[in-house]
């Protein structure tokens, strides 16, 4: 007896990944511990800042992804993150697509992401810190009317909100803010390491 997989899944022959191309040996691993340990001032030009700035920007630009360590955020609330995060992906889909994303909210539940036309094998749960985000009505470039998008928080688990609000914050304050000045195109200091 086969295995029977749901034909939206299969990448067509000709769309398949080729094996040739450049594959990471491992996932980078970032130590953001320089965050923690050297002082960061605006325009921070000291070497263990230029180095962990180098160091994200290769990881996201050769393999797209990376694990940080040593980040400070502690170790109970990424327990309570992922408890919540395993209780809601576990609940039945019917329930989950209850707080489903839409044309008009990209925030919430999502079980229908497409790469090259294939359907990906992951479920995602989208939120923002700010509740509601402004954000504009359109993708156009000179776009100037703007919209609220709210939150779309599940019933179950009750706390998960909470949760992921919680580490949210915890990783927007303080010393992390300095990575997303450093890393955004629209920064002075963009490039530069």
């Amino acid at each position: 007896m086969g295995s029977e997989f749901d034909p939206d899944f299969i990448q067509k022959p000709d769309q398949r990944p080729n094996p040739d191309i450049f594959e990471a040996e491992s996932i980078p691993i970032i130590d953001l511990s320089p965050l923690l340990t050297s002082p960061i001032i605006a325009g921070d030009d000291t070497l263990p800042i230029r180095i962990l700035v180098a160091e994200i920007k290769a990881a996201c630009s050769e393999v797209g992804f990376l694990q940080v360590i040593n980040h400070g955020v502690p170790i109970e609330l990424l327990e309570r993150v992922q408890s919540a995060a395993k209780e809601f992906f576990a609940l039945p889909t019917e329930e989950k697509r209850r707080v489903r994303r839409d044309d008009e909210n990209f925030l919430g539940y999502y079980d229908m992401e497409n790469t090259k036309n294939v359907r990906d094998w992951k479920e995602v749960f989208d939120f923002a810190v700010n509740d509601p985000m402004i954000v504009p009505t359109s993708s156009e470039g000179k776009e100037t009317r703007v919209q609220e998008i709210w939150n779309r928080w599940p019933e179950y688990p009750k706390d998960m909100r909470y949760q992921y609000i919680d580490i949210s914050l915890e990783l927007i304050s303080g010393r992390y803010s300095i990575l997303e000045d450093l890393l955004s195109p629209e920064s002075e200091d963009f490039g530069k390491y």
